[in-house]
Formats: C-alpha cells, structure tokens, sequence
C-alpha cells in the first residue's frame, strides 16, 4: 500500500520567504507535492512571486501543479474575478429567466482568450510538472427557479446567452431551446470540455510532459451535483487524451462513509478504464470530522484503492480564513501522520 504523490493546495502567492517556510512544514509532513492556487490578481499584481515560489517549490523537491484557482467563477474557488468585474457582456445566462450570473460563458471568445493567455504565461515562465483544472462548472442561477425539463420539473439553467444560442443554432440548426434538452446537455459538455482540452494541448505544446489533471464534481446530490454542473458523463471526460490525471471533489465529513468508498471505486474504475492516472481529496478546511481519525480513514482507503495521487485542501487546515477549519492545527497534524503512512519511499 503505497502512493506515488500526497500534497496540499496553498494559496497566498506573495512572499517567496514565507512560503519557503511553508513548504518545509508540508515535506515535514510527508508532502512531496503542492497544488499552487493561482488567482486573477496573483497574475495581475502578485506575477512576480508566482514565479518564484513555483521555482522556490520544485527546488527543495515538491512537484507543483499550477491551479486557475476560480478564474472566471467557472473554475471552483473563492477568490473574486477580474474577468467578470471587466466582462459583464462575456458572463453565463441563465435559460428561464435570462439572468445574467457571476460566472464567465466558455463560449465566448473574451473568456476563451483570457483562460488561454492565463495557462500559457503560467507555462512558459514556469517549470511547473502539472496543470490542474479545478472543478469546472456551469453556474447554478441564484434563485433555483423550478422549470418542466424532460424528465420532471428541474431548475434552470446556464448557459443560453446570445453566444450560446448562436453556437448552437449553426451547429444544430435550430434554435436552442429553454429545456434542458439532451442535444443541450451534449452542447454543453462539448463547449467545456472543448475549452479545457485545448487549454491542455496549449500548455503541452509549450511544455511537453506536463500532467493535466481534471478534477469533476464527485457527488449525486445536492448543490453540488454532478449532473447539475454539466459533467455528468464521465467516460467522456476519461476518454479525453488531453488528459492524464482522473481526479474527482472532496466527499464532506457530514457524507456517509458509503459515499467515501463509492466515489472512490467509481475514481479508480474510470481512470483504469481509460489509462490515466487517479486522484482523491481530503477536506480538511471549514469542517472537520468529528473523529480525526476518519482522516487517516479516508487517506488508507484511498491508497488501498490504489490510487497514484492523495491531495487535502487546504494547508494548515486554512488558518487565518474564514473557512479554517474548526480543528485545524488537529486535522493538519492527522494529515501529515496519515500520509506518513502511505507515502510510497
């Protein structure tokens, strides 16, 4: 029982001297690998130290995998965005109601420029061994309007604006509709996925053997759920040679254990199926399990399972935000023991 990488997500990249420090406490705690989470503002202002701590990282021996942490909101993350703030007229719309919401459409080409000159930057002034494209998602409209769809009442849904429905209409002739039609589902996914596959061949081709991983919505239900954020399909997305890593979303401590073991058989049975790699996450920010134990539960669970790459975020149980964990200094240190325990010597 042993896993090739285990690492954290750390954000916060503005001080190369601090984040040394850092990243000597995560080796300290069995990681050999960081996720860096790159905001709209990091790249605006912070680019600089971007650069140094990627370097700073792979230099006392961590892998790095670069993050568009939230870019857009179409990727998942907290941070605000820039892209929206200078993009009204490039945002997703909602089907029902027309709403404009806080999430950038993968249509339109200012969205489709901008994640691109994003990651390609990211590649060529950096080394870094990995990109990582984190929760990918249509939007959910903020007032859960109830809509008929085809299979009952359902909520509305992104993305119809003019983009969209142009797009579709030259490629099915007809004109898009407001139900949640299959034809809609499938356009939806071929426009995301389109857009992530040619983000990783771009960054490929400037940097050849970069792993991408693609890391989907895991759960069934909720506001979260797969089907609800348009990658319900995930043969589809594992069949995509673009990319190399199968990565699926954190399961909350609140979830049964059931969830936990599920979701991690269906993680292994698709990247097995398609040759790729596997990838599971720890949560171990804003809760906590109530038996800390459950962390080093949930870490031997996924190396007995097989899976290559182990990651939690976030670092330090995200001290000092305002989604810290409840226990955090605790569930960092059960963490560090828990990966001690499977990290492959």
């Amino acid at each position: 029982m042993s896993v090739k990488e285990t690492g954290v997500s750390y954000y916060g990249l503005n001080d190369p001297e601090r984040a040394r420090a850092d990243f000597e406490e995560m080796i300290a705690h069995h990681c050999n690998a960081v996720v860096l989470a790159v905001t709209e503002f990091d790249m605006d202002f912070w680019y600089p130290s971007v650069v140094r701590i990627a370097a700073l990282a792979r230099e006392m021996g961590l892998a790095v995998h670069l993050d568009p942490w939230g870019i857009g909101k179409f990727f998942g993350g907290e941070q605000v965005s820039l892209f929206l703030q200078n993009h009204a007229d490039a945002r997703q719309v909602t089907a029902l109601t027309g709403e404009s919401v806080p999430a950038a459409c993968v249509t339109t080409r200012a969205f489709r420029e901008y994640f691109f000159d994003f990651v390609e930057r990211l590649a060529r002034d950096t080394e870094a061994d990995g990109f990582f494209w984190d929760e990918p998602h249509y939007q959910l409209p903020r007032y859960g309007t109830t809509v008929p769809t085809l299979t009952g009442a359902g909520v509305d849904w992104t993305c119809r604006c003019p983009v969209c429905q142009a797009a579709f209409q030259a490629e099915y002739g007809t004109e898009m509709p407001k139900l949640l039609t299959p034809e809609v589902v499938r356009f939806r996914q071929d426009r995301a996925l389109g857009l992530l596959v040619e983000a990783a061949e771009r960054v490929k081709a400037i940097r050849p053997g970069v792993k991408v991983t693609l890391c989907v919505h895991a759960t069934k239900d909720g506001y979260y759920a797969a089907e609800r954020r348009g990658y319900s399909d995930w043969d589809r997305i594992g069949r995509e040679k673009a990319f190399d890593v199968f990565s699926t979303t954190i399961v909350a401590w609140d979830r049964p254990w059931s969830d936990f073991v599920e979701v991690t058989e269906r993680t292994m049975l698709m990247a097995r199926k398609y040759g790729k790699e596997a990838q599971r996450w720890v949560m171990t920010y804003h809760r906590s399990p109530q038996d800390l134990g459950d962390v080093g539960r949930a870490v031997r669970l996924y190396a007995e399972a097989g899976v290559d790459s182990i990651f939690a975020w976030t670092y330090r149980g995200g001290r000092g935000t305002t989604l810290e964990a409840p226990k955090a200094n605790a569930v960092w240190e059960a963490l560090g023991q828990a990966y001690a325990k499977v990290r492959e010597r």
